[in-house]
């Protein structure tokens, strides 16, 4: 393997673990990194989506007690079944709408600029929801309805614009129809692992001709390091949404936005969508 490509691969790996669980969207910035590490293209574009497996894989090693709970009640815990039942509830909406409309979105969205738009547009969000917050009417993931998941699946749906944030998207959504911050933030992290296993599993398959056996290094080095950056990611996280808000992620969207569009107007960077 080309050392370079070895270099960037891992590169990636970190940016989509450190940021696929934060409100800030990993899609956003794995699209930015790779126009600036020169990693664009159709196999470029899989590579980015298939090592979200191993963001995933983080999520359910931190869960495994979790997991293996609901696995061993399945037959016999109402609890159980409930809790697998909303996952799917709210994987629906975003599946649905991401076969629909998913080649439309990567042929015209997935570019610097309207990327950079949906960091600002989901940072003034984030503030809005924030400013307006009620008292929470769900405080565990375990008391949710297939009502309050249905909600949730439809807030995720917003994630396939690139820049938006699938964890935003479901975390906030989640805030905004009642659950607590706690229940909203962990109901992310489970939905995640249904959404990007199918998301992994489906961009791979349908373009597997471009990948040789070669390319299975490069798959490895940008998952394991997507792992590692997870782990340590929701561990953070899970601390600090125990006394912060998510304010500073979204100044921290509108900043990155205004960069990526000031850089792209002014030709300091040579965005591709430009």
């Amino acid at each position: 393997m080309d050392l370079a490509l070895f270099v960037k691969a891992l590169v990636l790996g970190v940016v989509e673990g450190l940021t696929e669980f934060l409100p800030i969207s990993s899609t956003g910035h794995l699209v930015l990194a790779g126009e600036l590490l020169h990693f664009t293209g159709a196999k470029s574009d899989v590579f980015k989506i298939v090592i979200q497996s191993g963001a995933m894989l983080a999520i359910v090693w931190e869960y495994r007690m979790k997991f293996w709970r609901v696995a061993a009640g399945l037959a016999s815990d109402p609890a159980a079944r409930r809790f697998v039942a909303n996952l799917v509830v709210a994987f629906v909406p975003a599946a649905v709408l991401g076969l629909a409309f998913g080649k439309i979105i990567k042929e015209r969205l997935f570019h610097a600029v309207p990327v950079a738009l949906a960091f600002i547009v989901g940072g003034l969000v984030i503030l809005w929801v924030e400013r307006r917050q009620r008292p929470a009417v769900v405080q565990d993931v375990d008391d949710m309805t297939w009502r309050d998941a249905l909600k949730v699946g439809f807030a995720q749906a917003f994630a396939l614009i690139p820049g938006t944030s699938r964890s935003g998207a479901t975390i906030i959504g989640g805030m905004l129809f009642g659950l607590s911050r706690r229940a909203a933030t962990e109901f992310s992290f489970f939905l995640a692992v249904p959404t990007l296993i199918a998301a992994g599993a489906y961009d791979f398959w349908k373009n597997r001709a471009l990948f040789d056996a070669g390319d299975a290094g490069l798959f490895a080095a940008g998952s394991i390091t997507a792992f590692i950056s997870a782990f340590l990611c929701v561990r953070w996280l899970l601390r600090y949404i125990a006394t912060h808000d998510f304010t500073p992620f979204a100044w921290y969207r509108i900043a990155f936005g205004v960069a990526v569009l000031a850089t792209a107007y002014t030709g300091l960077v040579s965005w591709s969508s430009v």
